[in-house]
């Protein structure tokens, strides 16, 4: 019986952005296959902003990898703004910030961000325009002829989010950005991406290990279950679209967070009630 689709609602009718059905990965390997994911299922609207929350190991990069046409998906059917995952990448439909920074430390800022822009053919002109735009909305229009080494490990993540938005993509793919930055520096990066966010009306797919990051940052949470990855839950978000970190102390903060774990350890004693009951 086919599995019904967990959906990502918004308060008004909008446009489906990613629609995932059915979607299922294998990775054959010298041991046996490695189920990835298992049974997808998944719509989500322009203009939100979704979280992929789960264990390590779970699927939430391969998720993100799919939809971006860097991993194949084994079985199942996958729509990015209409098109198919091949024909997104190939027009470059979406922006893409990886873990770490990925900038080239042999060229500026500046020149970083142009990166993109001159694999597509853009002019000079083009280029220009859009590099002055997004460095000063992420605030390094100052630090456009500095090297990666000459920059923070934010203001080079800083840098990573304006190379992405440089194409003006309507879909930008986040993959645990602020993973490897101080509690300090996540925190402001996390209030900047939700300015960015809310100025560019782009549509976000977010990966992230912090239940509280999540909460923070997104209108929906999609929480995932161990390998194979599936999708326990979409939780939509009470909280309004804009937050400040003073809400992580509110009441409605902390009920939605529970609800998140709570996801997760429901699944987590399931998987340990079946296990005993096969070792009986």
């Amino acid at each position: 019986m086919k599995e019904q689709t967990s959906t990502v609602e918004s308060m008004t009718p909008k446009r489906e952005m990613i629609s995932v059905e059915d979607l299922s990965l294998v990775f054959p390997s010298k041991d046996g296959d490695i189920n990835a994911l298992s049974n997808i299922n998944l719509s989500i609207k322009k203009g939100d902003f979704v979280s992929f929350i789960g264990p390590s190991g779970c699927g939430k990069t391969t998720l993100l990898r799919v939809i971006a046409d860097l991993e194949t998906p084994t079985s199942g059917k996958l729509k990015v703004n209409g098109t198919d995952a091949q024909d997104a990448r190939l027009n470059r439909l979406y922006g893409y910030v990886f873990q770490a920074p990925a900038l080239l430390p042999w060229r500026s800022i500046e020149q970083n961000c142009a990166l993109p822009m001159e694999i597509s053919g853009q002019s000079s002109e083009f280029q220009s325009k859009q590099i002055n735009k997004y460095l000063k909305m992420v605030g390094l229009q100052e630090f456009h002829n500095k090297y990666p080494w000459q920059l923070s490990g934010g203001m080079q993540q800083r840098a990573s989010i304006a190379r992405a938005l440089c194409l003006n993509p309507d879909l930008l793919l986040m993959d645990e950005p602020f993973g490897a930055l101080d509690e300090i520096t996540r925190d402001h990066m996390n209030m900047e991406l939700l300015r960015i966010w809310s100025e560019t009306q782009k549509t976000v797919v977010f990966v992230t290990h912090s239940i509280d990051e999540a909460v923070l940052l997104s209108t929906h949470i999609v929480v995932m279950s161990p390998r194979p990855g599936r999708i326990l839950k979409v939780i939509k978000s009470p909280l309004p679209r804009l937050k400040t970190l003073a809400l992580r102390d509110q009441a409605e903060f902390h009920a939605l967070a529970s609800e998140i774990r709570s996801a997760l350890a429901n699944e987590a004693r399931d998987r340990l009630t079946t296990s005993r009951k096969e070792s009986a």
